[in-house]
């Protein structure tokens, strides 16, 4: 895995909207150094069409990390979305359903999804219009439905949220499927691991989750968000990265980026966060997998 040369973290946002404030950008140099964020081509922050566009002209070899889930639950119910015909059977399926249900949502937004007749009847919307299908018989616990590699994030002590969720500051329902309506794009081009094989050389595209990294920097607790550059270079600092140059508080887009470049760049050369045991052919094609999940 010493073969990678950047490590860019992507941290993703679902919010309507031609740019994003939400969407972070942060590359950590094999050679050492410090993180540094990737300057938006324009104030108001990046647009997912420009973050698209570096994603498939990307420097040397790249291994990228996109804070985002890249399918949906599949193996608890033996489909994405039991009951209804037109449920993929695949991952790379499920992102062209998406994308051709939003064909007309402008800036690879996922409105045209999350209210389709069917479709959202599998999502929850918020208090009082939750949909019927969001708690299928058998789910197990009221939070929603879980990938298998969400069920072993758990066991390293982290809580992710149900990508059936839209509601909530934590929600990352929104952000997953615009995020799958860019990996449709990148088919071909760059490869998404584990839907895709890992490449022998090249860049790779990964899932990942930043409260992992925030983890492994010793962050403890609840909550995961570093909002300070002194708690941010303290999580870097057990990392083995060099501190970012700054004070007093920092946004928390911008420092989950910049820990989950580091963090990219001390784990992947670890042979078990490429061959976790529940990583079987059949998850990889259809729920596909979050990086440094065991």
């Amino acid at each position: 895995m010493s073969r990678f040369s950047h490590f860019l973290a992507v941290d993703w946002s679902g919010a309507k909207g031609p740019r994003q404030k939400g969407i972070a950008l942060a590359v950590a140099l094999a050679e050492g150094g410090a993180p540094v964020l990737v300057t938006p081509p324009d104030p108001k922050g990046w647009a997912r069409s420009e973050v698209l566009a570096l994603l498939l002209d990307l420097p040397g070899a790249t291994l990228v990390g996109l804070d985002l889930g890249l399918s949906l639950p599949f193996h608890d119910a033996g489909a994405f979305f039991p009951g209804w015909d037109a449920s993929p059977s695949d991952a790379r399926g499920l992102w062209a359903l998406i994308d051709a249900l939003c064909a007309a949502d402008p800036h690879l937004e996922a409105g045209g999804f999350v209210t389709h007749p069917e479709a959202s009847r599998y999502f929850r919307h918020g208090a009082g219009a939750t949909g019927d299908r969001f708690l299928l018989p058998g789910a197990a616990t009221r939070e929603g439905r879980f990938r298998i590699a969400e069920a072993a994030q758990r066991s390293q002590g982290v809580r992710p949220v149900s990508n059936f969720n839209l509601v909530g500051a934590a929600q990352v329902g929104k952000s997953s499927l615009t995020g799958m309506r860019m990996l449709r794009r990148l088919a071909g081009r760059v490869p998404v691991w584990p839907v895709d094989p890992l490449p022998e050389a090249g860049s790779v595209v990964t899932e990942i989750y930043t409260s992992m990294a925030a983890r492994l920097g010793g962050v403890t607790g609840a909550a995961t968000k570093l909002r300070t550059y002194e708690a941010l270079n303290d999580a870097l600092d057990r990392l083995g990265s060099p501190p970012v140059a700054g004070s007093g508080t920092i946004g928390d887009h911008a420092s989950d980026a910049l820990l989950t470049a580091a963090w990219l760049r001390r784990v992947h050369g670890n042979r078990d966060l490429w061959h976790p045991p529940s990583l079987t052919p059949d998850v990889a094609r259809t729920e596909g997998w979050t990086f440094g999940a065991l």
